[in-house]
Parts: structure tokens; C-alpha cells; sequence
């Protein structure tokens, strides 16, 4: 196994050197470029980039045109839906073509523009000032910034700035293997470079290149201080070549107008969250103009392996409110007490059966004293007590003997464990299970004994139908069995299971912290709190409880998606990481992303120590309190500790304090602080205690006398599951050639050695090697085998990420479906295909269907029904034709029957009308209409001008896109609220010996082709059966904009101040389902308006 391994390493190696032999190669034209550059005059080199434009811009020219010409060719008015498809496709494969020449050009340009860049780079750090023809674009940035000058007809650009409130003067150049690193980044591969080569500068050099083509340069970053700082740091080297540069993290979400124009820039910083909650609001808009993103070119991601998978576990979602009626909040707040009781109940039977444990083991009777011990950490494994008791000689020996012996035969003596504990734990795969005896506890003083027991549905069905009642009496039976107690139970059930969770499985100050009344979960591997993320399923609501605070209703989401699936939709993703190479085959398998491992500026001088393994947690402790003492005070020397929770982090602090040495902590607590903490950090004997982050993409730089003392020390309070975030934490000492050291302290109470590793063995290892408290083992050994559990856990991390992304698959296909269909309707492009096809597919099925069946009246009912129209062949015609003769005969004639009412509706009920009253007054702009079917009303607003332009057109148009709008986002919440529930209820399929992926699949294929299919039908039969209420035409006057607003008002008597309505904001798109009287406050305000469904 280890030959197979080191030829895997050797060839790995080699195609790295393969990668970067193709990299140097650019970097010898890069410097011939460099020659010619320096030549050119300040003026010169601005130029340059217009002509770099103008050569991408002539070598695509001839797509542009065509392009143009087709999309001519779909305003015309009698287009056929046949020839509509043909153009449609025919400018899918002009842009495809038209971005591959782009990137071939990009390639030939690519040592033009790193040389250009790095020259303006040397320029600006050899001159404290640049003076320059000045453009409109100058006197456009020297309105806000502080770097451009004017003076006259010339421009001055200083060399000094502020960067998010730090003032810099810039003094940074390229070096070569920065100019490396941004071939790869142009590449579409990931960078991976040691902390303190210049990330952020080496983003500048892809950035610019890509920026050029005109199509956007997204450049992602971990957190918002980050993305601000690098826009404000970076920009004006770009900046000085005419791009722009924005970023979306200085605006609200709300504030649309100025997130659109920093999509629009040319570079465009902001955090992954807010690219992807962008994408889905986009994705939510209710007009065209609520549109923030455009096309999703090219992305650049900082830290990559942090947003990519670390991040990639929780799916981003925007959830709206439930229905009252279906919120389990209070159940939370009733069962709460119950679980509290029970926990306790629990925890007193643990301390018993511990203190049993110690005396049978004690008095030589391991048999018994082991079955002690295993119920014990059956009932509570994370028991501090009990951690402590099993770090003694040969105690988890006992345990993991015993745990054997009734676990073999497919456990058939567990019972005999349990049978006296209330609920039993399953620490490694994080699930809790009742027992009966905790079943019995949770119903007493309930009147139903089965309160908290789930009946079987399949043997309730079957006495049901044995009582012989009649079909009507039957169905609502079930219907009672199935909702009223089978649904009530399961849930109730549920609020049960995640209410003891967060109680034995989920840490305050570890997994989550509570601030300002609210419960926050912190990220495990970067120890940052995750804002707007709450654990699903109801565990959050469970902890809320847990900590008294208030429990936020529950849910149903509205939009959601995986940064997966996200940055997948970009035609190329790059990223910059220091820790990339150990999660290599991740980022080929799931997003096909080489890594290239840049060799560093200077060597690394950094000493990586062996770690130190003691036997109990407190003994390691005071070893790294002893260390951080000598090392700060003794040796002058900077210390970063880093520990993997908030907990341990804030324990080191009181420890420090007790001993009266100053320091700094950075936790999740302290987040906001964290560029502060950071920049303190490399100051003589300082001491700065951080959770995993450490301060990632913030350099800790050091003054000569540091170096001289032997630079910043980071010592690691316990290794980490993955091996790529202690390498994050190493990588904070050692950059850019300084001196350094790492080392880890580990002890055998740690989870990694308690879950993973047999730390009974070590334990006894140090028992024969005559080690005494505060000893430690240090042996090369000892590190390889805690690596070998790290790879482990990294695999069954992987094999996690990897099953959610195939969950996630499944509806992201569906996801790209509905979105597509719904941009095409909110942008007005391809209504009349999409509605064609919408008539075609409901045909296809109807006539399949019920030829089939031989239902001819079955099928007549359900033609008037949808098409509102008689059904034209005579059953004897119908049966003679072919099924696909037929689908097209009939959609010929409801396409023509709506085409034809259509032109009624405009010629005879609207237009009429609108001449009368423009005759009579001409202040008028806007014609607003309402569309009925009866049951529920659509209004539909449009310019005046354009109505009679287009012949009316214009607000047919946009009826069809309200309508399509309205129909397919309410059936697709729905339909996402249903795909949930199948997800969490095909886990039961293992039980059935089935993977619960592939009867997901199967399940979700069935369930979406039923929904495409009632979407379908919904908006077919509203267009057709439509018409217009006649008293409710109205032009809205010039002076007015709020006129949509009051022509709402004249129908507030049809509502009663209790009634329930949907409202709207104009600019968010938040919506809010309210009773009128509380709805009256909004709509007041101007920025409200009634759903058209609401009356």
C-alpha cells in the first residue's frame, strides 16, 4: 500500500512540475512585454488598455452582428412559433462560439496585460504621483476619491489612499511568482500559495485581464471586512486603467439601484453568501427591474477551500413565514420542560452508573464494572466526569472490550444496556434515540398512553377497511388517521428527538453562541459565526428553547441553493487558498478544479515541531500555559494560539488572566474585532488566543526585532478534524521567508484521539514507557497516526459533502428549469414560445392519457375545463387520427383561439376606452387593466406610449408575465416544501435495503413532472379564461406614481380589517402575509403595494 502511495505522490509531483513548466512559459513573455511597457509614457500605458478592448472587441464583432440580426428577427410581428425555437437556438451557439474566441484572445493577451498591471503597480510605488490626460471617468472617481486629482485638463493620481480605514502608501510589485500564480488563476485552476505571498495582489492581475471583455469579474471573499478592504486596497490600480470597481458588500440588499451598478462595474468584490442570496432574490424578483446580477462570467475565489468546503455543507436559503396554523413553535416551549426533566433523570442515572463503574472496576469486577461504564456512555458520552475517568490506565480499554461483546451478533444483548436509561446516544453520527423507559417518563400525566408513540399507519389502514364502512365514511377516516394523529404524532415526536439534541449533543460556546437574545451557530472550522444561517428541521427552535431566548417562528423556504451549485452556474471559477493540495481530488471531482502549488518568494523558515500528546486535558493545558509564559516573557517572542472552540479559547483567557499575563482573544464573540486583534498579533511578547479563523486573510506582519527573538510562535490546543485547517493555523507563522514555529498540543481527552484513535493504547504505551502526570510523548509515529485519523475523517467529510451535493443535484436540474422558464417570462423574451409549449405538453399528456384509457368524455371534460373551449372532433375524428397528428391539429387551434382573443381583448375592451379618455384629458402616461378568471385577479401596468407603439402588445405582454410569475412561485414554494419532506422521508428506504438517493430520485422525478404539469395547466387556463374587468381600466395621471397604490384603495371595502392579504415592497420584493388593519400602516408608506391576488 505504501509503494501504490508513492508512486500516486510521484506522479502528483510531476504534474505539478508539468503545470508550472506551462506556467513559466508565460512568465518569459511577461518579462519580453515588460521591456516593451516600461517605454510607454504615463499616457501610454492608460491607452494600452483601450487598445487590449479594442482587439477582444474586433475579434468578436462579426458574433455581435449576427447576433443583432436574430434578435431583429424575434421582434417581428408574425413570427412562427417553429422559426421562434430556430433563432432562439441559432443565438445560443453564436454566444457559445463568441466566448471561446474571447478566451483564445485573452490567452494571446494575457503577458501584454500582466506586464501592463505590474508596470502601473512599479509606477505608483517609484512615484508619489502620476500625472495624466484626464478623462470623464477621472473627474467621475475625483468626485469621491481621494487619490484622483484635478487640475485643469490632467489628472493626478497619488500613491496613497485609504483601504477601509487603514491609509496605505503603495509599495508592492509583482514578483514572479505572483505573476504565476495569476496565470493559473487564469486558467480556471486553484493557486494554492503560502500565507503572506500577496493573495489579494495576485487576484489583480486575472482580474484585469478577464475584466476586459466587458462580461464582469466577480472576486469572492470569506467575510465582508475582507471584500471591502481588498476593494478599497486594490481598486485604484485598476481604476487607473478606466475599469471599474465596486463592491456589493458597501450597499444594502434592499438598495437595488446600487447593487446593480456594482454588478455592472468591471470588477465587482463581494462575499459568497451575498452573490448567491443575490441570485436567489434575483431569482424571487417580481419585474425586470429588481434585477441586480448579470451574467455569471468569471469568478475569482479568495480562500477557496473555505468557501467551497467548509461552507458547502449548508445549502444558502431565503425562507419566508409558514401558515400559523402549521407553526410548531409552542410545542417547543411546551415539551421543553419535559426533556429539561428528562435529561436530568438521565444525567442522575449516569452518575450512578459511573460511581458503580469505578467501585466494581476497582474491586476487580471488570464484567460487571464494564457494563456499568458502557450504559454509561451510552446515556451521556460527552460527560466531562466520565471523558475524565477514561483518559485513566486501561479504563477505555474496558469499555471498547465490553462495547465488543454485546455489540457482536448484530447486538443482540443491547437491550440489556439500555433498558434502564431514558434515551440512549449516538455520538458519532450525532443522533439521539428514546428508549421505552423514557417514553414511559415523557407520557405521565397524559391521558393517552400513546401520546408520544407513532402507531403503525399500514396495520391502523388495514383494521379501517375491515370495518367495512362506506367509501365516504372510509376516505375521511383515513384522512382523520393520516393527518390528525399519524401527522400530529410524527411531529410532536420529532419537536421531542430535537429538543434532546440540543440538549446532550450541541454545546453552548462550542457549537453555537447566544448574543444579544439570540442563538448563533459558530462555523467548526473557522470558528466564525455564521449570520442569517440557522440549523434546520427544527433543531434551532430546539436550542432557542434550550437557552431561553426567544423561539423565532418556524419557516418554509422559499429559495435555496448550495455554494456548489452556485459557482458551478460561472463559465470559470479560479481560487487562491494556502491549503488547497490536501483536498485536491474534491475539487477536481465536484467542480473539475486543478490545483497548482506556487512555489513561495522566499524559502520558509518556518519549524514544524512534532506534537506533544499528553495523557488528560488539564495536564496539557498547564503545558501551554507554561509555554506561553516562557515564550512571551522569556523569549520576546509573539504567541497565536488557536483553539477549536469558544469554550477553550475563553478558559485559556481566565487561565492567562489568573496569571497576570495581557492578551488578546478572537472568537466568535469577538468577530468584529478581528482585523485589530490581528494587526496586534506580531508585536513583541504579545499573546493572542484565537478559535480556528485566525484571523485568515489578515497578515500578521513583524517588526525586525521579532524576527531577531525568532518570530511569531502558534501553538495548537488540539489537532483538528481536517488537516488542512491546522495547516491554516502553521501558515500563520513563516511568511514571506520570517522565522518561526508550530507545534500541537494533544491529549488523549481530545475527540480526535477519543473517537478515532485507540487511545487506550497509547494510554498503556505510557504506562510501560514509566510516564508520570505532566509527561509527554513526542515521536514522529505518534503524528502519522493522528494524520491517519485526520484522512478519515477528511474521506467521511467528502463522502458527506458528496451526498449532499447529489441530494442537491436532483433539484438544482429542476432549480435551473423553473428559473429559466421564469427569467424568460420576467425579462419578456420567449413568452410566446414558453406558452406554445406550455398548450403543447398539456395536449401531449391529455391525448396520451385518455386515448389510452378510451375516455372521450373524460377527456372533453378536461378540455373545456383547461382551454375553456368546446373540444373540436367529433369522437369517431378523434379516435381516427394519430396521437401526434393530433396534439398538433389541436394546439394550431388554441393557439389560434388565443391569438384571436388577444386581439379582441385589446381592440374592443381596452382601446375604445383609453381614446375616450385621453381625448378628454392628455395628462395620462400609464394604462392599468385588471385580468379576472373569476377567482382570482391579475393587474397589469403599462406605458401609454409604448400601448399604442405596440399595438397594444406592450400589456399583453406584461399580463402574461404577471400571470406566469404568479402561477409557477407559488407552485414552486410548494414544491419545495414537498421535496423537504420527501427527503427526510426516504431515509427510511435503508430499512428496505434501498439507497435512499435513488428512490429520492425516482420520487423527485415523478413529483416535479406532476408540478411542471400543474404549473402548466394553471397558467394556460387563466390566460384563456381571462377577461377584463371593464370598471377598472385606468390611466394613471403624470402627477401621480402612486396611483397603483390608490387604485388598490377602491377595493379595500371588499375587505374585511381581520381578513388576511399579501402585501409587497416596490424595491425588496419582500413580501408579508398580514391582516389588513395591520397591512394599512404599510401601504401608507408608498413603498407597499396589495398582491394582485389578494383581491
Amino acid at each position: 500500500m505504501s509503494f501504490i502511495r508513492k508512486i500516486l505522490n510521484k506522479l502528483l509531483v510531476n504534474k505539478n512540475e508539468r503545470d508550472l513548466k506551462e506556467v513559466r512559459k508565460f512568465l518569459v513573455r511577461i518579462k519580453e512585454e515588460e521591456k516593451k511597457i516600461s517605454l510607454l509614457s504615463d499616457d501610454g500605458l492608460r491607452n494600452k488598455t483601450h487598445d487590449l478592448k479594442k482587439i477582444i472587441k474586433d475579434s468578436t464583432k462579426k458574433f455581435d452582428k449576427e447576433e443583432e440580426k436574430f434578435l431583429k428577427k424575434i421582434q417581428e410581428k408574425f413570427c412562427s412559433i417553429s422559426v421562434l425555437q430556430k433563432i432562439y437556438s441559432i443565438i445560443e451557439d453564436i454566444r457559445e462560439k463568441r466566448y471561446q474566441i474571447e478566451q483564445k484572445e485573452l490567452i494571446h493577451l494575457l503577458p501584454q496585460a500582466f506586464a501592463l498591471i505590474k508596470e502601473t503597480a512599479r509606477r505608483l510605488k517609484e512615484n508619489k504621483k502620476l500625472v495624466v490626460n484626464s478623462t470623464f471617468f477621472d473627474k467621475e472617481l475625483s468626485q469621491t476619491k481621494s487619490y484622483v486629482l484635478l487640475n485643469e485638463n490632467k489628472a493626478i493620481w497619488r500613491n496613497k489612499w485609504d483601504a477601509y480605514g487603514k491609509s496605505i502608501v503603495w509599495d508592492m510589485v509583482h514578483y514572479d511568482v505572483q505573476l504565476m500564480g495569476g496565470v493559473v488563476l487564469h486558467q480556471g485552476k486553484i493557486a494554492e500559495m503560502a500565507t503572506g505571498e500577496g493573495k489579494t495582489f495576485v487576484a489583480t492581475l486575472s482580474a484585469y485581464l478577464n475584466a476586459l471583455s466587458g462580461r464582469g469579474v466577480h472576486i469572492v471573499t470569506v467575510n465582508n471586512y475582507l471584500s471591502r478592504r481588498d476593494t478599497g486596497w486594490m481598486a485604484p490600480l485598476m481604476e487607473f486603467h478606466g475599469l471599474k470597481v465596486d463592491c456589493i458588500d458597501n450597499y444594502s440588499s434592499s438598495d437595488v439601484q446600487k447593487r446593480k451598478k456594482a454588478y455592472q462595474a468591471d470588477i465587482t468584490y463581494g462575499t459568497n453568501n451575498e452573490f448567491c442570496f443575490d441570485y436567489l432574490r434575483d431569482n424571487m424578483a417580481s419585474s425586470k427591474e429588481e434585477l441586480v446580477q448579470r451574467e455569471l462570467n468569471y469568478a475569482i475565489i479568495d480562500e477557496i477551500d473555505s468557501v467551497l468546503i467548509d461552507e458547502a455543507r449548508t445549502p444558502l436559503i431565503i425562507s419566508g413565514p409558514v401558515d400559523p396554523k402549521k407553526d410548531n413553535k409552542k410545542e417547543f416551549e411546551l415539551f421543553k420542560g419535559k426533556v429539561e426533566n428528562l435529561v436530568n433523570k438521565q444525567n442522575t442515572v449516569v452518575n450512578n452508573f459511573l460511581q458503580e463503574a469505578k467501585n466494581l472496576i476497582k474491586n476487580g469486577d471488570k464484567k460487571l464494572g464494564g457494563l456499568k461504564l458502557f450504559q454509561a456512555h451510552r446515556g451521556l458520552p460527552k460527560k466531562k466526569s466520565l471523558i475524565k475517568f477514561l483518559s485513566e490506565d486501561n479504563i477505555r480499554f474496558i469499555l471498547q472490550k465490553t462495547e465488543s461483546l454485546y455489540l457482536q451478533d448484530y447486538g443482540r444483548e443491547m437491550y440489556k444496556v439500555d433498558k434502564d436509561l431514558y434515551f440512549v446516544i449516538d455520538e458519532k453520527n450525532n443522533t439521539v434515540e428514546l428508549t421505552d423507559k423514557g417514553i414511559e417518563f415523557l407520557s405521565r400525566n397524559v391521558e393517552d398512553v400513546g401520546f408520544f408513540v407513532l402507531p403503525d399507519v399500514n396495520v391502523e389502514l388495514a383494521d379501517l377497511e375491515s370495518n367495512k364502512l362506506s367509501k365516504e365514511k372510509e376516505i375521511k377516516e383515513k384522512e382523520k388517521l393520516l393527518v390528525k394523529i399519524f401527522t400530529i404524532k410524527s411531529q410532536r415526536i420529532h419537536t421531542i428527538n430535537q429538543l434532546l439534541k440540543a440538549f446532550t449533543l450541541f454545546e453552548r460556546d462550542v457549537d453555537y453562541v447566544v448574543l444579544e437574545g439570540k442563538v448563533k451557530i459558530v462555523d467548526e472550522q473557522t470558528g466564525r459565526i455564521m449570520e442569517g444561517r440557522r440549523y434546520s428541521d427544527g433543531l434551532h427552535q430546539a436550542i432557542e428553547a434550550k437557552e431561553n431566548v426567544k423561539i423565532e417562528s418556524s419557516s418554509q423556504t422559499f429559495a435555496t441553493i448550495t455554494l456548489q451549485n452556485y459557482f458551478r452556474m460561472y463559465r470559470k471559477i479560479s481560487g487562491m487558498t494556502g491549503t488547497a493540495e490536501t483536498e485536491s481530488g474534491e475539487f477536481w471531482h465536484i467542480y473539475k478544479l486543478d490545483v497548482v502549488v506556487i512555489p513561495t518568494h522566499q524559502i520558509v523558515q518556518r519549524k514544524d515541531l512534532q506534537d506533544l500528546v499528553f495523557k488528560t486535558k488539564r495536564e496539557k493545558y498547564n503545558a501551554i500555559i507554561e509555554k506561553i509564559i516562557h515564550l512571551s516573557i522569556h523569549e520576546k517572542r509573539p504567541v497565536l494560539v488557536g483553539t477549536t472552540s469558544v469554550e477553550v479559547s475563553e478558559f485559556l483567557s481566565r487561565a492567562l488572566k489568573f496569571r497576570k499575563i495581557p492578551h488578546n482573544v478572537l472568537n466568535a464573540k469577538l468577530h468584529d474585532k478581528e482585523a485589530d486583534i490581528i494587526a496586534k498579533a506580531g508585536l513583541v511578547g504579545s499573546v493572542t488566543i484565537a478559535t480556528n479563523m485566525a484571523g485568515r486573510g489578515t497578515d500578521i506582519k513583524l517588526s525586525k526585532e521579532v524576527i531577531k527573538n525568532g518570530g511569531l510562535s502558534v501553538l495548537g490546543t488540539e489537532r483538528h478534524d481536517s488537516r488542512r485547517v491546522d495547516n491554516q493555523l502553521r501558515g500563520r507563522s513563516g511568511r514571506q521567508g520570517d522565522p518561526g514555529s508550530s507545534q500541537f498540543y494533544v491529549s488523549l481527552e481530545d475527540d480526535l484521539i477519543r473517537l478515532f484513535i485507540d487511545s487506550e493504547r497509547l494510554s498503556r504505551l505510557m504506562d510501560r514507557f514509566g510516564h508520570k502526570e505532566g509527561d509527554i510523548i513526542q515521536h514522529p509515529l505518534l503524528t502519522k497516526s493522528i494524520e491517519k485519523a485526520q484522512k478519515k475523517i477528511e474521506d467521511n467529510n467528502f463522502s458527506m459533502r458528496k451526498r449532499l451535493l447529489d441530494y442537491d443535484d436532483v433539484i438544482n436540474k429542476q432549480r435551473e428549469f423553473i428559473y429559466k422558464k421564469r427569467k424568460n417570462a420576467l425579462c419578456e423574451s420567449e413568452l410566446s414560445l414558453d406558452i406554445s409549449n406550455m398548450v403543447y405538453i398539456l395536449l401531449d399528456v391529455m391525448i396520451s392519457v385518455n386515448k389510452s384509457l378510451n375516455d372521450f368524455k373524460n377527456l372533453e371534460y378536461e378540455f373545456i375545463q383547461i382551454f375553456d373551449m368546446k373540444f373540436p372532433f367529433q369522437e369517431k375524428e378523434f379516435f381516427s387520427y394519430k396521437e401526434r397528428v393530433c396534439v398538433n391539429k389541436l394546439h394550431d387551434i388554441i393557439i389560434n383561439f388565443y391569438d384571436k382573443k388577444k386581439e379582441n381583448m385589446i381592440h374592443k375592451d381596452i382601446m375604445p376606452i383609453i381614446s375616450n379618455i385621453i381625448v378628454n384629458n392628455k395628462e395620462f402616461y400609464q394604462i392599468q387593466v385588471i385580468f379576472t378568471d373569476g377567482i382570482q385577479n391579475i393587474v397589469s401596468t403599462s406605458d401609454l406610449k409604448e400601448f399604442y407603439k405596440t399595438e397594444g402588445r406592450s400589456l399583453l405582454s406584461i399580463f402574461e408575465k404577471k400571470t406566469i410569475l404568479c402561477f409557477m412561485d407559488d407552485k414552486w414554494k410548494e414544491h419545495l416544501r414537498e421535496m423537504d419532506s420527501l427527503r427526510y422521508s426516504v431515509q427510511n428506504a435503508v430499512f428496505e435495503q434501498k439507497d435512499p438517493l435513488i428512490v429520492y430520485k425516482q420520487n423527485a422525478f415523478n413529483l416535479f413532472q406532476e408540478r411542471v404539469y400543474d404549473i402548466n395547466k394553471k397558467i394556460v387556463s387563466f390566460l384563456l379564461k381571462s377577461t377584463i374587468m371593464r370598471g377598472d381600466i385606468l390611466c394613471i395621471p403624470k402627477n401621480n406614481i402612486k396611483m397603483d397604490l390608490l387604485m388598490r384603495s377602491k377595493n379595500r371595502k371588499k375587505l374585511g380589517r381581520n381578513n388576511r392579504i399579501s402585501i409587497r415592497h416596490l424595491i425588496t420584493g419582500e413580501t408579508k402575509n398580514i391582516k389588513f388593519k395591520q397591512a394599512e400602516f404599510f401601504l401608507e408608506q408608498g413603498e407597499w403595494v396589495i398582491e394582485d391576488d389578494s383581491f
